[in-house]
């Protein structure tokens, strides 16, 4: 079991929201509006990151509080976790482990927390940095060292782009310096990505092709994988990359390519359905990697209402198979008979919650 009790605090529409005695199963029952996604979003808070909506801080804290907001959650009885923000701090997010303070990446060593919402369902027809950090959610799930990386890219690329804007000639032993570090941080980003969609795809290919649509993953590389050659690739596109006035070569560019397995065709021109199936075979696939490594979650907004009986059926087979805590939200109950039994539900109503 992942957690035996989630508790929020003025977070959105919850003024004070307690879950315990939870199961492998928890069904958040509501109407639209009335608060499910929102406990979503704070389970999510409990991973590295900024959660299901990537929302900013300040919007998280309930309308009618102090601009505080707090979340706290137990695995088993040897640790709390807890996240959430200060009204003097707004901007500041807080975590903990048993009460000390904790960077917000440390999280991944405690959990993982994988998700699938409705706003996902534009994956293949976005830009490919909406696939990227979908990738790089997978790869913490499995690698929390990798927020760390993902980090110190980021920073140097900030910087590089910095001066590579700036009207005078940079130095270049500052932009050789810059061009270590953003090769050093970009190669352990890139190689880890290439891992996960190598260790997905074999995961993905012994599943069968129905009910679900089986992908097909291809990653494609923005620059060289290795530290030494992305740092002489970076040296050697100066000229080109101070004209464009941005670093052209990097792991910043690379792109996940997904096909329909059997049909060969472009997951951006399948069917809604078909990119829904394929999602959920994704996260399917990934929830078997993680196993084992640390507890974990799986949030299922709205998925089942979508699903025709025979993949809602083996979706819950597949669930009830794996070792994941999951929680789904829905509208109705109705669909969700074949596990009602067996769950924790919850009435969601104008951020209140009763157990049913």
């Amino acid at each position: 079991m992942a957690l035996d009790h989630l508790a929020l605090t003025a977070f959105r529409n919850h003024r004070a929201t307690r879950f315990d005695a939870t199961a492998q199963f928890n069904l958040l029952i509501g109407e639209n509006g009335a608060g499910k996604t929102n406990v979503l979003e704070a389970l999510s808070l409990l991973s590295p990151g900024r959660g299901l909506r990537r929302a900013a801080l300040a919007e998280m804290a309930g309308q009618h509080g102090d601009g505080s907001f707090a979340i706290s959650a137990a695995l088993g009885e040897a640790v709390q976790l807890g996240t959430g923000i200060r009204p003097d701090r707004p901007g500041r997010r807080i975590v903990q482990a048993n009460g000390a303070d904790i960077a917000a990446v440390q999280l991944g060593e405690w959990l993982s927390i994988g998700w699938l919402t409705p706003a996902m369902d534009r994956l293949f027809a976005e830009g490919a940095g909406a696939r990227r950090r979908f990738v790089d959610r997978l790869v913490l799930a499995l690698e929390p060292g990798h927020a760390r990386q993902a980090a110190r890219l980021d920073n140097a690329l900030r910087e590089r782009n910095r001066l590579l804007a700036e009207p005078a000639e940079p130095d270049p032993r500052w932009l050789e310096a810059i061009e270590g570090q953003l090769a050093e941080a970009g190669a352990a980003v890139a190689q880890a990505r290439a891992r996960l969609i190598e260790r997905l795809s074999a995961a993905l290919s012994a599943l069968p092709d129905a009910p679900f649509a089986r992908p097909h993953l291809a990653y494609q590389p923005g620059g060289p994988l290795e530290a030494a050659a992305l740092a002489a690739a970076l040296g050697e596109g100066r000229r080109r990359d101070r004209a464009a006035q941005r670093t052209l070569t990097g792991p910043h560019r690379d792109e996940l390519a997904v096909t329909m397995a059997g049909k060969d065709q472009p997951a951006a021109e399948c069917s809604t359905g078909e990119q829904k199936a394929m999602l959920i075979a994704i996260t399917l696939a990934h929830a078997g990697l993680v196993e084992g490594a640390r507890p974990s979650l799986l949030l299922l907004d709205e998925v089942a209402a979508h699903l025709d009986p025979l993949r809602r059926t083996a979706l819950f087979d597949r669930l009830r198979e794996g070792a994941a805590q999951v929680w789904l939200t829905g509208t109705e109950l109705a669909p969700f008979e074949a596990i009602a039994g067996e769950a924790a539900v919850w009435r969601v109503s104008e951020g209140t919650v009763e157990r049913l």
